[in-house]
């Protein structure tokens, strides 16, 4: 016979128990499915999952008849089978919610779930350049002014202005480049000033008081401000319904504050590769190349994103790359194993490098790093070494769907690096679409 106070132990471990494991089985849960599932009308989604319990899981769908859970077409609820693959198959198109439950009581997961039309774009891989201007002047730097009464002064610090920051109007007048907002500040003559500034998406206002410097006797604020960036990358792909495109597979930041820069207005413009600095380990190589017609664009940008910049094609460029488009593949169908990038390493010549597909990531939220790559053409090393400065937005293909783009080059295997997924750039082009 057990003591009452051992008795009394024992019940609150079988209380515990009973309580943690549903709870482990929830947390397990929650982590293994996804929380959004992208979907294309037609094809099945092969979903593994590996949770050895005896405890039911139950999946609803928020509508009746749009998904079919292993052939059977979903009216309301469905019994999981956790120790052998799920398979999802769309039925209509649209965004729907896949609600988990426990016992078939207690929620701990809900999936949104999108089904798309079928897509095919046309992938590129031409390099092109890129010149971007901000929307406002991009405070990179402060520093103290000498004035001309002899003393130190920093106006930015009154005015709480910090690197990151960025100018947009001065007494309302909407800034155009560095040199406007050099002139408004001249012809201010020391008055103070009234300025908005946009802080990581935040409109402010707040005042400054030019100081009349030692050194020229021109006014100044005290502040490094940056108005655009220029360089080259890779043309991914384009609608040839919309002439959308996205390029580089992950956003352009500023070299100075490493934060993402806003978009004012931007372009990109042909160019030729002229050299390469191979990469090797410990540093990365670089294409050199040149604008062919620094005039005349072939492209507009409208948006720089996490996962690269988008814009509208020209009319006039749909003729220079592949007129032929081929699916695209959703995170879900892009396996390890053998694929190719199509990148333009030697003048504006496009071709075809065999890769190897080392790692494939599970992700919910966008990401430029989605799956592990290796250069595995022996022509692409020969003359590359591997991923470099300015291919990032090389399209690459696997199984004649384009799953993605190349992305970074990890620093001391320059074999190797990251791509996106192309679907979370197709994700963003289809925003700057349903923008317009």
């Amino acid at each position: 016979m057990y003591s009452k106070k051992t008795l009394k132990k024992k019940l609150i471990i079988l209380f515990l128990v009973l309580i943690m494991v549903p709870f482990s089985i929830a947390l397990q849960g929650y982590y293994l499915f996804p929380g959004s599932l992208m979907l294309l009308e037609g094809q099945e989604y092969t979903y593994k999952i590996d949770m050895a319990t005896p405890i039911p899981i139950d999946a609803q769908v928020n509508k009746s008849g749009v998904l079919s859970f292993n052939g059977e077409i979903i009216e309301d609820t469905h019994r999981l089978a956790l120790n052998s693959p799920l398979v999802i198959e769309p039925q209509a198109l649209g965004d729907f919610i896949i609600d988990l439950k426990l016992f078939g009581v207690i929620p701990f997961r809900s999936v949104n779930v999108s089904v798309l039309p079928k897509m095919s774009v046309i992938p590129c891989g031409n390099t092109v350049g890129v010149k971007l201007y901000t929307d406002g002047m991009l405070v990179i730097g402060t520093s103290e002014i000498q004035g001309a009464d002899g003393r130190s002064y920093t106006p930015w610090k009154d005015a709480s202005i910090y690197e990151g920051d960025y100018i947009e109007t001065v007494n309302n007048i909407k800034i155009k480049d560095a040199q406007h907002l050099i002139y408004l500040v001249a012809a201010s003559k020391g008055r103070t000033l009234d300025l908005g500034i946009r802080r990581k998406g935040k409109l402010l206002n707040t005042t400054i008081t030019p100081i009349k410097a030692s050194q020229d006797y021109q006014y100044k604020l005290g502040l490094w401000v940056r108005d655009s960036t220029a360089g080259i990358g890779t043309l991914t792909f384009y609608d040839p319904d919309t002439r959308y495109f996205g390029a580089l597979g992950h956003g352009i930041t500023d070299i100075d504050t490493g934060e993402l820069l806003t978009v004012g207005n931007g372009n990109i413009l042909s160019s030729s590769i002229l050299s390469v600095r191979k990469g090797v380990k410990g540093s990365p190589g670089e294409l050199k190349g040149i604008f062919t017609h620094y005039d005349a664009s072939i492209g507009e940008i409208k948006k720089n994103s996490e996962c690269g910049i988008f814009g509208k094609l020209s009319k006039d460029a749909q003729h220079k790359y592949l007129n032929e488009p081929i699916p695209i593949a959703l995170r879900s169908q892009v396996r390890e194993g053998r694929a190719y990038i199509l990148s333009n390493v030697k003048g504006e010549k496009i071709e075809q490098y065999e890769i190897e597909v080392q790692k494939v990531m599970r992700q919910n939220d966008e990401s430029s790093k989605g799956m592990i790559i290796k250069i595995t053409d022996p022509r692409l090393i020969n003359i590359t070494g591997g991923i470099v400065q300015g291919m990032s937005g090389s399209p690459i293909i696997q199984d004649e769907l384009i799953i993605g783009a190349v992305t970074h080059v990890f620093i001391n295997d320059p074999t190797r690096g990251y791509g996106i997924f192309i679907d979370w750039m197709l994700k963003n082009a289809g925003e700057l679409a349903n923008e317009k």
